[in-house]
């Protein structure tokens, strides 16, 4: 039987998965941090989808990061990130509905959006609420209609609702909610492996 993406990650944080899965997503998320934080002065910065904490542990290492916020559902994976980093804030909220105290520059994600039933609503959401105006939103996933490798996934992983979109109907529902210099992109695409899709957007 499948179960909700956040009853899997819990179990994931405990069984350690979690950290194998940061490993594998390394170098798309250098370069898409790489991307992001182009040009950027005195940042403060939000990852959706945080899991155990470790791109917030990351970024927050920089010289002109002023604040890194880690929010994720999964109670566990707060837990476990709140224990490995006492400097940094991690919240376990609904994305769907969250909102920071203070908009920020940046608010990055990689691979979370397509477990939301209505990711469309997240991304306004972030849009509307999360981010200062110029800031920006990018998000990485493999899971989407071109990487045809990743369509098995939902039953592989034994998770329900996976939204599967395409690289285009991701960029439509950025544009949707608003975002400007809408663009996207894969990284590491090779044979047999679409690559990473990256989409980016400035409010």
């Amino acid at each position: 039987m499948k179960k909700a993406p956040i009853a899997v990650f819990g179990d994931w944080a405990e069984s350690g998965r979690d950290e194998g899965m940061a490993a594998g997503h390394l170098p798309a998320v250098n370069h898409m941090l790489g991307v992001a934080l182009e040009g950027l002065q005195n940042f403060d910065f939000i990852d959706a989808g945080c899991g155990n904490g470790w791109v917030v542990r990351k970024v927050s290492k920089r010289a002109q990061c002023c604040s890194a916020t880690g929010v994720d559902g999964a109670q566990k994976m707060i837990e476990k990130a709140k224990a490995i980093d006492t400097n940094n804030t991690y919240v376990c909220a609904d994305l769907m509905d969250w909102q920071p105290q203070t908009p920020v520059d940046l608010v990055h994600s990689m691979e979370v959006f397509y477990y939301l039933p209505q990711p469309d609503q997240l991304i306004q959401n972030i849009y509307k609420h999360w981010l200062k105006d110029q800031g920006r939103l990018i998000m990485g996933v493999d899971f989407y209609t071109e990487n045809t490798i990743s369509h098995s996934w939902p039953e592989d992983c034994g998770i329900a609702g996976m939204q599967l979109f395409s690289e285009a109907e991701w960029c439509a529902l950025f544009e949707k909610a608003g975002f400007t210099e809408v663009r996207s992109w894969r990284f590491n695409a090779k044979e047999g492996w679409a690559g990473t899709l990256v989409v980016m957007g400035v409010k």
